[in-house]
C-alpha cells in the first residue's frame, strides 16, 4: 500500500447514550460495518500526534519464552502506551517478563487476568501523572467456566490518559468447531461479541460519565474463511494471493451484514492468515485434520459516537512471522490519535 494518510474518524450520529455501546446489533440502512483502511508507514511520533498506541495480540498456545516477547514487542519506543493482549498465556510471570523486554523504557500501569486470558497496558515512567482514571473489568462464557479447556471470554481496561479516554478489551472467542454446525459457530460468536459489549463494566457503569474516544478490541476471535477448503486457500497464500480471501472472512462478512462491530475500522489484510502453523515454524498445518488457514487474530478500533475532535491514522498493521513459538501468529498495530482544536 502506498503511504498514504488514512484517518478513521467517527460519523456525527444522533443517538442516546447506553453503557458501552461499542459493538451493537444493528440493521438500519446507516450500518457501515467494517471499514478497511489503509497504512500510513510515517509515525511522526510526539511531533504531530497527541497520543501514540502500540498495539499487540498473541495466542501463544501455552508455550512463552523470553526471546519471543522481546522479538514481539522489538525495541522501537516510539510510542506512549503499549497494549498487550495474549490468549491461551501460561502461568503469570507474563508481566515481568515483558517489563525486562522493555529496557525500562515503559513502567506496567495495567494490567486485567482471567487465567489465561490476559492484558497488559505500559506506559512511560512518568505516565501516572496523565493517569485520570483507569478500570479494569473481565467476563467469561463457555468451556464450563474454564473447567474444561482455556477459559474463554473478555478482559479490559478502561483509562483517560491524557484527557484521551481510552477502552482496550482483549477476547478469546469460542471456537464451536466440534459441538455445532458451520452456520452456528458463527452466530456463536457474534452473540459473544454483543455479550461482551452488553456486559463489560455494566456493573459500574455511571450514566452521567463520559464514554471513550476510542475502543481498541484485540484478541483471537476465532472468526474463519467461509466456502473455501485448505488446499485451495493455501495455493492463493503460496502465490501471495491471499487479498481473494478476503471475501471469504467470516469476521468481514458478519460486519457487513450489521451483526458485529457496526462502525469500526481495520487495517487492509495485507499479511497472511495467522492460524494454524505447525508449532516452531512458519508451515500451515499438516496434522490429519488440516485446518483451513484464517485470520482469527485481529485488531479492530472505533472512534465512538458523539467524539468529533478525535482523529486516529494506522501506522502498522502486520503479523510477526518470524515467531515461531505457538500455531497462530502475533499480530500488531501502531495507532496515533490527534486531537482537533
Amino acid at each position: 500500500m502506498g503511504n498514504q494518510l488514512i484517518i478513521c474518524k467517527r460519523r456525527k450520529l444522533r443517538s442516546k447514550k447506553r453503557p458501552m455501546g461499542f459493538v451493537h446489533h444493528q440493521t438500519s440502512p446507516s450500518q457501515i460495518g467494517i471499514r478497511t483502511v489503509d497504512v500510513d508507514n510515517t509515525c511522526n511520533f510526539s511531533t504531530t500526534s497527541n497520543l501514540c498506541i502500540s498495539i499487540f495480540t498473541w495466542n501463544m498456545n501455552g508455550q512463552v519464552s523470553f526471546e519471543d516477547l522481546a522479538e514481539m514487542v522489538g525495541s522501537n519506543r516510539d510510542f506512549d502506551l503499549l497494549a498487550v493482549g495474549l490468549q491461551e498465556a501460561p502461568g503469570n510471570k507474563i508481566a515481568t517478563m515483558l517489563s525486562a523486554a522493555l529496557n525500562e523504557s515503559h513502567t506496567l500501569i495495567g494490567k486485567v487476568t482471567m487465567q489465561s486470558l490476559q492484558l497488559y497496558l505500559f506506559g512511560p515512567k512518568n505516565a501516572k501523572s496523565f493517569i485520570q482514571e483507569l478500570h479494569v473489568d473481565k467476563e467469561s462464557f463457555g468451556g464450563c467456566g474454564g473447567i474444561i479447556g482455556r477459559k474463554k471470554g473478555a478482559v479490559a481496561i478502561r483509562i483517560n490518559y491524557k484527557g484521551i479516554r481510552l477502552l482496550f478489551i482483549s477476547c478469546h472467542l469460542s471456537v464451536y468447531l466440534s459441538f455445532a454446525a458451520h452456520g452456528r459457530n458463527v452466530q456463536e460468536r457474534n452473540y459473544e461479541c454483543r455479550h461482551v459489549s452488553r456486559s463489560l463494566f455494566s456493573k459500574i457503569w455511571n450514566p452521567y460519565s463520559r464514554p471513550a474516544h476510542m475502543t481498541i478490541w484485540l484478541g483471537d476471535l476465532n472468526y474463519r474463511l467461509e466456502g473455501i477448503n485448505a488446499h485451495p486457500a493455501r495455493n492463493l497464500i503460496d502465490q501471495d494471493l491471499h487479498h481473494k480471501l478476503h471475501g471469504n472472512d467470516q469476521l468481514l462478512q458478519q460486519a457487513g451484514e450489521g451483526q458485529i462491530f457496526n462502525g469500526f475500522c481495520e487495517g487492509t489484510l495485507t499479511f497472511k492468515p495467522t492460524y494454524k502453523y505447525n508449532k516452531g515454524s512458519s508451515d500451515y498445518d499438516t496434522s490429519y485434520k488440516v485446518r483451513v488457514p484464517a485470520w482469527t487474530d485481529r485488531i479492530l478500533f472505533k472512534i465512538e459516537e458523539d467524539t468529533d475532535n478525535v482523529e486516529a491514522t494506522l501506522h502498522s498493521y502486520e503479523s510477526m512471522d518470524e515467531i515461531y513459538g505457538s500455531d497462530h501468529k502475533p499480530v500488531k498495530a501502531h495507532i496515533c490519535l490527534r486531537l482537533q482544536t
